[in-house]
């Protein structure tokens, strides 16, 4: 132990004598792991925000859809028989992570009049499937199918066209034809292409087709029943899930098959190989120049070297002074080049630049894995471009060492 932390300080030491020397070899080092970490980091935080954003239209990992309709009428079966068939599916068998959607158009009247607006009639747990996050606001509670005043989350364009700035004061919307509802927007989500509006709606609590008849949403289709499972039981539930509904809804056709994106995983995992390769190559391009340095140094230090082992100096003492040197020299720029990168990656708008504004529902914090990465390679790049320099500085003979 004495001998190891001996050649750390005698390297440590001679990093300091001959610091401009350093300081200048080990510039490349320094923005190739800086590089390296910086595009690893960004790079992760991309895939979480792709990932995100994936989610947001389809589910999580495994979300599975299932409808049911009459064949002859393409009708959706009675609210009441498929209320409790998915009810008692859902009791039968501790099913923890569902949601369902019905798509239509609601009629809101805007301040330039009555209109028809796409409106998706969602549960609560409807947001954190689909990892939906408010840029104002927040998101459907449980005790928002119970209010007096039916709880909305719109879009900006529809906030926009309403005069909404912000939430701050309670924002409603009327609802609905002769008799019409004050309904409440609880959150604003970053949604819709151009001038689209779009509306989510809390389903249950106050029913405005009982109050409105003309405020009735014209339905697209039967609603969705969402199940979040693990994906490797996806077969065996869509198996399980078809059968037990069509034994509850006789004559009905059940759709169930998985809607969010089954690749999804692998494609990441191959933008992150993409990721870590480009870096490694930087990182490559580095060490090369840390070598290049090396090998000067050594010849320029040769005559040093041949009177130290004049004096006694065994060889394995100048293997280890020559390459911890570079080793020493090659971390310290590692722990510059990360901590540089953590304080450029945390203080950059990510959001705006992969989601598009909106907050990431996972937002993640530096990768730990990343800083870890680019000090390990750092010091390895030291290692190997310590390695040939040193191996030089043994073989040298301490006559021809001293002459030179």
């Amino acid at each position: 132990m004495t001998g190891v932390l001996g050649a750390l300080a005698e390297a440590w030491g001679e990093v300091r004598v001959h610091k401009s020397r350093v300081v200048l070899s080990l510039v490349g080092v320094f923005l190739a792991v800086f590089a390296m970490t910086t595009v690893t980091a960004l790079g992760q935080m991309l895939a979480q925000a792709q990932q995100e954003q994936s989610e947001r239209w389809s589910g999580r990992p495994a979300t599975i859809g299932i409808q049911a309709y009459d064949p002859m009428t393409g009708m959706s079966p009675p609210a009441e028989k498929w209320d409790a068939a998915v009810a008692a599916l859902i009791e039968r068998y501790g099913i923890t992570g569902a949601s369902s959607v019905t798509y239509g158009d609601g009629l809101y009247r805007l301040p330039e009049g009555a209109m028809q607006v796409q409106t998706k009639t969602v549960t609560p747990s409807y947001g954190p499937l689909h990892r939906i996050q408010p840029v104002q606001g927040r998101w459907f509670r449980e005790g928002d199918r119970a209010s007096l005043s039916p709880a909305l989350v719109v879009n900006e364009r529809f906030a926009e066209r309403l005069g909404i700035g912000d939430l701050s004061s309670p924002s409603t919307v009327m609802i609905g034809g002769p008799r019409p509802v004050r309904a409440t927007i609880v959150g604003v989500v970053r949604e819709g292409y151009q001038e689209e509006l779009i509306v989510y709606r809390v389903d249950g609590g106050t029913d405005v087709r009982a109050t409105a008849s003309e405020g009735t949403p014209m339905m697209y289709g039967p609603p969705t029943l969402e199940l979040w499972v693990p994906p490797e039981q996806v077969d065996q539930v869509i198996r399980t899930v078809q059968h037990d509904l069509e034994l509850a809804l006789p004559d009905t056709d059940v759709m169930v098959n998985r809607q969010d994106a089954a690749d999804l995983e692998s494609a990441m995992a191959m933008l992150r190989l993409a990721i870590r390769g480009a870096g490694i190559v930087v990182l490559v391009l580095g060490g090369l120049g840390v070598l290049n340095i090396g090998l000067v140094t050594v010849r320029q230090r040769i005559r040093e070297i041949g009177v130290r082992r004049s004096f006694g100096a065994s060889s394995g003492r100048i293997f280890s002074a020559v390459m911890l040197e570079s080793v020493c020299a090659t971390f310290v720029a590692g722990v510059v080049a990360v901590g540089a990168s953590i304080v450029l990656v945390r203080n950059l708008p990510l959001e705006q630049f992969f989601n598009d504004g909106v907050p990431l529902a996972d937002n993640p914090g530096f990768p730990v894995a990343a800083a870890v990465e680019g000090l390990i390679a750092a010091t390895a790049v030291g290692a190997l471009a310590g390695l040939l320099p040193a191996i030089i500085a043994v073989r040298a003979k301490v006559i021809d060492a001293i002459r030179f």
